[in-house]
């Protein structure tokens, strides 16, 4: 059993050194049954994330890593968890570095990226676009195993000037897409699936579909944009095999990427209608039914109830590699989405009941209406002698006499450009175009430009050239 004092010591290290938040409280995911959900180099990140991150599993995802690194080829990703585990649990096991592992995989690795060098080599010499097509494909999987993401990346890159059908097109995009999100380059992941999904292949097109949304939203996801994040997970198809896509993400995931990014940007009417109504992501929100719960409390005016569903499942959001940034930033959207529905109804409310809805223990709700209210998103402003928040409502008749001025100054600004131009062919200043027209009849023909020149022309002929004032 490890001594709290070290677990607790390596996690304020690990989050000092640019890891996550530290949770402390005990999550509701099973650690066993988490990582089943997943294939690939995603398993040992997700395990090695949550070993740095939370208290409560530390050792015993370390202990996981360390076995999943060992299955593999990647000698950096072991030594990783066995310098973590070192500082966490050195009286572990699996503290005690597997010198003997790390010599041998290394052997076995310099010697297969020679051979598949070689052969590489061998097809460039034959001119055979499809062995060579293969030979690099073969030469990036070797790489990725063995976690030299930048020549892997550089290997898939090279098949693409040898691909000869459909399905070779996508399967290079996705070879790519897929170690751009393990490298964390949401520019160069959402680019390549864009491209993608161009790409017609009435084979596996519902599963390539899928792909690209998830891999999108992730991406999305990672950058910020959460709208548009929301808009690519909400287009998933439950009906694909997990197994498509498992090496990324789970429909696990899926539901609660989607969920929250949805939640924390649309609207109550864009809700119900696109997320609850939507049947191939309700199938996903089937998996966690608490983001659908929290969903339908919002849109039925609960705003407490549903901050509160998601506050407890807050632990879970920050074991997550590609979420646990953006849950501040997601929670507080959300909350100020809560909090502007409630008032919307009230002319004022007092503090005392918005503590009592949406303050946490020992912190009044006063504060952050104030930034709120600087912020733009809560139109209302704040009476301190009497603690209440009264809601600033826009005055008809002034915004009545706002549009009345701007549509005068725009006739106004019309009206001297015509005046002008008119002047101008008055003074014989006009340029005409080699291929114009010279008569009248056919003045219908003209854009607006041409047609104030014809007015100012007409007018001059008439007799009716403007004063100098008036230019």
């Amino acid at each position: 059993m490890a001594a709290p004092d070290s677990v607790a010591a390596f996690l304020a290290h690990a989050s000092s050194h640019g890891g996550g938040t530290v949770v402390r409280e005990q999550p509701k995911l099973d650690l066993d049954l988490y990582v089943q959900n997943y294939v690939g180099r995603t398993r040992f990140d997700r395990l090695l994330f949550i070993g740095k991150t939370c208290l409560p599993l530390c050792v015993d995802a370390l202990k996981a890593a360390i076995l999943e690194a060992k299955q593999g080829l990647d000698v950096a990703r072991y030594k990783d968890a066995w310098d973590c585990i070192r500082q966490a649990a050195p009286q572990e096991p699996e503290a005690q570095r597997d010198d003997a592992w790390i010599d041998r995989t290394e052997a076995a690795n310099k010697a297969e990226t020679s051979r598949l060098e070689a052969e590489l080599k061998g097809y460039k010499n034959n001119l055979i676009k499809e062995s060579i097509r293969m030979g690099n494909e073969d030469l990036g999987r070797h790489f990725e195993t063995i976690g030299k993401l930048q020549e892997a990346l550089e290997a898939y890159g090279r098949m693409r000037q040898d691909v000869s059908t459909t399905k070779h097109i996508i399967d290079c995009g996705k070879h790519l897409a897929h170690v751009s999100l393990q490298r964390r380059d949401w520019t160069t992941a959402l680019s390549t699936v864009g491209k993608t999904a161009g790409v017609q292949n009435s084979d596996d097109e519902r599963s390539t579909y899928t792909f690209i949304k998830i891999v999108s939203g992730i991406s999305h996801l990672g950058m910020g944009h959460y709208s548009d994040a929301a808009q690519s997970f909400l287009q998933a198809d439950f009906v694909v095999s997990p197994s498509e896509y498992a090496h990324v993400a789970s429909p696990n995931d899926v539901a609660i990427y989607g969920g929250l990014t949805a939640l924390a940007t649309m609207e109550r009417r864009d809700l119900q209608l696109r997320v609850l109504e939507n049947l191939a992501f309700r199938m996903f929100l089937e998996q966690e039914p608490h983001i659908r719960k929290a969903i339908s409390l919002f849109i039925n005016g609960r705003y407490s109830s549903c901050l509160a569903i998601l506050e407890s499942a807050r632990p879970d959001y920050l074991l997550d590699i590609y979420l646990h940034k953006h849950i501040p930033d997601i929670y507080s959207k959300i909350r100020s989405k809560c909090i502007v529905q409630y008032f919307a109804p009230f002319s004022c409310v007092t503090i005392d009941s918005l503590d009592a809805a949406f303050g946490q223990t020992g912190r009044s709700v006063e504060p952050e209406l104030v930034k709120m209210i600087r912020d733009g998103p809560l139109k209302a402003r704040i009476d301190g002698k009497d603690k209440l928040l009264v809601a600033v409502r826009p005055d008809p008749r002034a915004k009545m006499q706002i549009e009345a001025l701007d549509v005068a100054r725009k006739y106004e600004r019309e009206a001297k450009e015509r005046l002008r131009r008119i002047s101008l062919v008055a003074a014989s200043l006009e340029t005409v175009g080699a291929n114009r027209k010279q008569t009248t009849g056919h003045a219908s023909g003209l854009n607006t430009d041409e047609s104030w020149y014809d007015e100012g022309r007409n007018l001059v002929q008439a007799g009716g050239a403007p004063s100098e004032s008036q230019g």
